[in-house]
């Protein structure tokens, strides 16, 4: 059987999986999701995206329902009915549950809607012929919160899209004078063959990429700095990546239809998607 989600305890057909129109996920957008990338069947930095869910939950008022253990399981069974031994993607979503009559205000004993299902995702093949992706910068009008992982993503979905309608991948936002990260990734920048990354705030989504890429730098002596960006020290950037646990690392070479140092990918780039993929593969083989 193949296509099969976990909803609410019970793995079911995806086509045949349904959730009552008063989950308040559905009318309210009222929970919080993860992305977890699958490596030739095994999933990658669980615990670092389960601690991410942990806190979103915290900050929405839900009690995780699931030990790690299960969450684990879970995850193990589903590819195994799904993507066994191949490059994939977990989704996982929680809301606050399902209501007796739309109401803004939430009852703290509701039980949770769970939803995670498995797909295959091919990663980008990145080397020193990838030609990078064009970028835009727009203003960030996201709510204050984005720090929780909320599945309320119209704005992000909006965003996104300004982009596309460019010709471009991915929206750059600025708040207040200082670029923040992208609609759906985090934001790393070169000068100086210094790497910069904006520190993590109540205004970003902290990814579990640019964990792995900062504890790599940290271990190989490369100097990585959290330090805020602003919109000037962007377009003035030697190097401009953008990452996430779906893209990994990518080099934005275009940025507002002006090349972004050469237009290349960057020598920093180079060498952290190199070890990148080392530390990938020590991680799976452990």
């Amino acid at each position: 059987m193949s296509n099969v989600v976990y909803l609410n305890g019970e793995y079911v057909a995806a086509d045949k999986a349904s959730v009552s129109v008063l989950d308040r996920g559905f009318m309210f957008g009222d929970g919080v999701y993860e992305v977890i990338p699958v490596y030739s069947g095994k999933t990658f930095a669980v615990q670092g995206h389960l601690n991410r869910l942990q806190r979103s939950l915290d900050a929405i008022e839900i009690k995780n329902p699931l030990e790690t253990a299960e969450w684990q399981q879970i995850m193990d069974h589903l590819i195994e009915k799904n993507t066994p031994d191949q490059d994939a993607m977990i989704y996982l979503q929680l809301t606050r549950g399902v209501m007796q009559k739309r109401d803004h205000v939430f009852s703290r004993d509701m039980q949770s809607t769970i939803l995670m299902m498995c797909q295959p995702l091919t990663f980008a093949d990145q080397n020193i012929n990838t030609p990078g992706i064009k970028a835009i910068t727009q203003d960030d009008n996201r709510w204050a919160d984005c720090f929780i992982k909320s599945i309320n993503l119209l704005p992000n979905v909006l965003l996104k899209q300004t982009a596309a309608d460019q010709n471009a991948v991915e929206s750059i936002l600025i708040r207040d004078g200082f670029a923040v990260e992208g609609s759906a990734s985090n934001l790393f920048i070169v000068k100086d063959d210094i790497i910069r990354t904006p520190p993590v705030s109540r205004h970003m989504l902290g990814g579990i990429t640019r964990e792995v890429i900062l504890q790599i730098c940290n271990e190989h002596k490369i100097v990585a700095r959290e330090i805020v960006i602003t919109e000037d020290e962007l377009h003035d950037a030697d190097e401009i990546w953008i990452t996430s646990s779906t893209k990994e690392i990518v080099p934005v070479t275009t940025l507002n239809q002006h090349k972004v140092g050469n237009g290349v990918p960057g020598p920093k780039w180079l060498q952290l998607i190199e070890l990148y993929q080392q530390f990938k593969q020590s991680v799976m083989r452990a």
